[in-house]
């Protein structure tokens, strides 16, 4: 997926939607997409953290749970971990809730497991988000070889979003024209916070694609011209009356992925356990001098 701006405040969606994604494609991609937020106590996060949600992962592994999530942890902001969770509906979102608590073994797996990681944390949200079709483009499917997520939250004035969806159709022709390399997905928040929510996620192999991205820049401005910058500058500011842009790097100890993406890219998503050495066995024989 992809971001929408990094300065879209400042002057305009001059940057927008730039750099290598992949979302979802096709039937796959995510109609409904859940985000857990947990921001971690001072001194809590790294392994601490990471241990506590393997709780999660195991107790999933234990039931063959189809329903499968990505975890991600900060590398911006407050300290936290986010938990995308996607569905193709929101009655597919209520049979899996159902199902799990009919499920004694993994109900009570993931009790246990919340208890554990609540000792953790300072406080915990959750957001519902759905795909905006519209205002994507060329999303794609595979995330198994993704290593970071770019995260742009926007927030649409009241009564502005006829604007809003006029400057991001802008945006999304000039990158199809200047960057044709260009994909991402567009979400709006549903449930869990404040209305005129919308949220551009970029998926990248390596923190390169970022830097790429801003050179690319200058290719979009081209496919814009002077007058349409003129415009998107004036949308912008009559639309947008907030923006946030966050940094994430994907965190296989706290992710429950498809055994496809394992065969993929087993060496990320199944890292090996650290190992203890073996201790000595005990012996009351001196030792050899």
């Amino acid at each position: 997926m992809n971001k929408l701006s990094r300065g879209l405040l400042g002057v305009s969606l001059a940057v927008a939607f730039s750099g290598a994604v992949a979302a979802q494609d096709g039937a796959s991609i995510p109609q409904v997409l859940q985000i857990t937020r947990e921001f971690v106590k001072p001194g809590k996060a790294g392994m601490a953290h990471d241990k506590a949600e393997s709780l999660f992962v195991q107790a999933m592994t234990r039931a063959k749970w189809p329903t499968r999530y990505i975890g991600m942890t900060s590398l911006s902001g407050k300290q936290r971990a986010l938990f995308f969770v996607s569905y193709a509906s929101f009655e597919a979102w209520e049979k899996d809730t159902l199902a799990t608590a009919k499920n004694s073994a993994l109900a009570n797996g993931l009790e246990h497991a919340g208890v554990v990681d609540g000792e953790l944390l300072d406080s915990v949200d959750q957001g519902v988000f759905v795909f905006h079709p519209e205002m994507s483009l060329r999303a794609m499917s595979d995330l198994s070889h993704m290593r970071y997520m770019e995260i742009s939250s926007y927030k649409v004035r009241p009564g502005h979003t006829a604007e809003w969806t006029e400057a991001v159709k802008l945006v999304k022709d000039a990158y199809e024209k200047g960057v044709p390399g260009s994909h991402w997905g567009a979400f709006e928040q549903r449930y869990g916070g404040d209305g005129g929510t919308y949220l551009i996620l970029t998926a990248h192999k390596t923190l390169a694609e970022i830097d790429r991205g801003f050179a690319e820049s200058k290719q979009f401005r081209e496919a814009m011209g002077e007058d349409g910058m003129k415009k998107l500058n004036e949308l912008v500011e009559k639309s947008v009356e907030s923006s946030s842009h966050q940094l994430f790097a994907f965190n296989p100890r706290m992710s429950y992925v498809a055994d496809e993406w394992m065969k993929s890219d087993g060496d990320f998503w199944k890292p090996k356990a650290a190992v203890e050495p073996a201790a000595k066995p005990a012996t009351d024989k001196p030792a050899k001098p």
